[in-house]
């Protein structure tokens, strides 16, 4: 006797696996609101082993001939719909969390922008073309 899953349970484990990742989708926008990079770092880790085991299930899924059955025979109808709508769920916060990191992403290279300008006024000179240029780096200047 083979200690193989049923159909059933794989698609128990699927659900469990999508509802994990979609918890996790919400801490990660919680944490990415509150600008916490220690705790996104291990967030970050938990969804990249939770995404590599919903991948292994869903290859065990696709290869599962009594899940192929059932389905044909119209079984897992609801929980399949389940399926679905929480990956599109966890689309859409994978998607909103990306804008989130984007918009960080922007507004750490404004400061950076608006830092170096304040921090190189009195460096600024002209090159030769009247273009304003910052310290002595842009003089090819090597100490």
């Amino acid at each position: 006797m083979t200690n193989t899953p049923t159909a059933q349970q794989l698609v128990d484990k699927q659900l469990s696996q999508l509802q994990a990742l979609h918890s996790l989708l919400h801490s990660e926008k919680e944490i990415l609101q509150q600008h916490k990079p220690d705790a996104l770092v291990e967030v970050i880790d938990k969804k990249n082993s939770l995404l590599v085991e919903i991948q292994t299930l869903d290859l065990t899924i696709g290869r599962s001939v009594e899940f192929a059955q059932s389905k044909a025979a119209g079984e897992f109808q609801q929980e399949l719909n389940d399926v679905k709508t929480l990956l599109l769920d966890c689309q859409e916060l994978n998607f909103v969390n990306g804008q989130i990191i984007q918009q960080s992403q922007l507004a750490v290279e404004r400061m950076k922008t608006s830092l170096l300008e304040s921090h190189n006024k009195s460096a600024i000179t002209y090159d030769g073309k009247g273009k304003k240029s910052a310290g002595l780096s842009s003089l090819n200047i090597k100490a």
